[in-house]
């Protein structure tokens, strides 16, 4: 590895030397191009994956060759030969390149550095040390590099500078790059799974008049040839509804909510989420569904049906544990749920000032402080206090509990399902409820979903599922930002 390859930090002395390497590659650049190649090159033909390549080689056949294009992340120059390590998205190979077989690329061979992107075919052989090996005949230069990557061949280490030039950390950590392909396919068996049980896959509005669904604060924008302020949507709920009422039975959508709240380990302002609705069936259903969708992920992704995550071993063995609201928290905080003056002591003991706060926020806050936490294997958390849940159906001869759960794995929220309200006359009370106390006028309230709870929709259940999250827990990330692309982030200090 050349001494230039430092990790690209952007403070004092250091940003002097990356601009003295990009300068030193500006006139490589030219160089190449007084030969008459082009330096971005163009359409690559006839490309092999290197994984590809490797799994083909077979020992002993002198009449193999391959094809590779990809980045050169390792290279050793030593005279009259040279030998490189390309890698592309499916893994790395090594390509040796000699004076004499190169002979006229050889002044091109001579101008290529780490990060540039390149071509190369050749023989399929080994080295003295078994590895397999292109010995190129013929090198392209498909683009030049004119920043030094990172100094390890393992990476880009500075986890800030890793979120805000994800483009380097992909190719710099293979694990980067398999951790995204992974995210994918988890992506993918969920899909597959839903339309494989019938649910009909669906895109609802990312901007909405009312943001609603959730009880989150919204992002503001404003559509400039209508003279009105739309919301990015907090979750896509109503909507998904309203398609029930229309006559889809089984629907889901995979996409972006957006929430105008803090960033921590396990939030991301804008976030994936599975939300899943099928008429005639209850948050029971959602259950067996969640446990099955999720089991079907764990057998593909996770190696003996466990994963590791924040230091604990997370068992996902079937049957799953459910357990009540009320069971959990008296075992976890000592207190009963309906003696509403302990809660509150218990409250001020943990430092959460309960003073004009409703008795359910209280209730609540004790729970997530003493409960959460010690939900390690799956658990679903069953029967909430209804004033909690204003679009969940009541509980049977129950009303002050609501028919939802939550899913809870390594201490997290992973899904949220109900037995959906369809009732319009309760629906439309509980939205007035939720709007007590507000600032603005009752034309917030989303009058056009309970205009079409009057037509009728049919009982159902509905399930949401934090994609980040599962696959957070899954691949035993630590943060939510390991596993989104391109997480948001402060701008960068001058």
């Amino acid at each position: 590895m050349t001494k230039e390859s430092k990790d690209t930090t952007q403070s004092g002395g250091e940003r002097q030397q990356q601009s003295k390497f990009e300068q030193q590659r500006k006139e490589k650049l030219e160089q190449i191009r007084e030969m008459g190649l082009d330096p971005y090159g163009g359409r690559y033909e006839s490309s092999e994956s290197a994984a590809a390549v490797k799994a083909r080689y077979k020992d002993g056949d002198d009449n193999q060759r391959a094809n590779c294009a990809g980045r050169i992340v390792l290279l050793r120059d030593m005279g009259k030969l040279i030998f490189m390590t390309i890698r592309d998205w499916s893994g790395v190979i090594q390509v040796g390149l000699s004076k004499k077989l190169l002979a006229e690329q050889w002044a091109l061979t001579k101008l290529l550095e780490l990060g540039d992107i390149i071509g190369t075919a050749g023989k399929l052989g080994k080295t003295r040390t078994g590895e397999i090996t292109i010995w190129a005949d013929e090198v392209t230069i498909l683009s030049k590099s004119l920043l030094p990557p990172p100094e390890k061949f393992h990476g880009l280490a500075d986890i800030d500078l890793r979120f805000r030039q994800r483009y380097v950390d992909l190719w710099a950590n293979p694990e980067v790059m398999e951790l995204f392909r992974t995210r994918s396919a988890i992506i993918s068996t969920v899909r597959q799974f839903l339309c494989g049980r019938g649910f009909l896959e669906v895109e609802t509005p990312m901007m909405q008049t009312i943001p609603g669904g959730a009880a989150a604060k919204p992002f503001i924008t404003h559509h400039n040839s209508l003279g009105m302020d739309l919301y990015l949507r907090i979750a896509p709920e109503l909507f998904l509804k309203r398609l029930l009422v229309g006559g889809m039975e089984k629907v889901f959508e995979i996409n972006r909510n957006f929430r105008n709240e803090g960033l921590s380990r396990q939030h991301n302002p804008e976030f994936t989420m599975l939300e899943v609705y099928q008429a005639y069936g209850d948050y029971n259903v959602m259950m067996e569904l969640t446990e099955e969708v999720i089991s079907e992920c764990v057998a593909k992704y996770c190696q003996g049906g466990t994963s590791k995550f924040d230091g604990r071993e997370i068992d996902f063995a079937r049957p799953w544990r459910r357990a009540s609201y009320a069971e959990l928290l008296e075992a976890h905080s000592g207190c009963d749920i309906e003696d509403l003056a302990a809660v509150r002591q218990k409250a001020e003991h943990l430092g959460i000032a309960p003073s004009g706060m409703d008795d359910e926020v209280v209730i609540n806050k004790v729970f997530e402080a003493t409960v959460e936490a010690k939900l390690v294997n799956p658990t679903f958390v069953i029967d909430y206090p209804a004033a909690l849940c204003p679009l969940t159906k009541r509980k049977a001869g129950d009303p002050g509990y609501a028919e939802r759960f939550e899913l809870y794995a390594a201490g997290m929220e992973m899904a949220n399902a109900y037995t959906e309200l369809n009732d319009p006359a309760v629906q439309e009370a509980n939205f007035r409820l939720q709007l007590r106390g507000e600032d603005e006028t009752m034309a917030r309230m989303d009058a056009d979903f309970v205009t079409a709870l009057k037509y009728g929709m049919p009982p159902a259940g509905g399930l949401g599922i934090g994609i980040d999250r599962l696959i957070m827990v899954l691949t035993g990330a630590s943060s939510i930002r390991e596993v989104i692309l391109f997480p948001l982030l402060k701008p960068a200090a001058e």
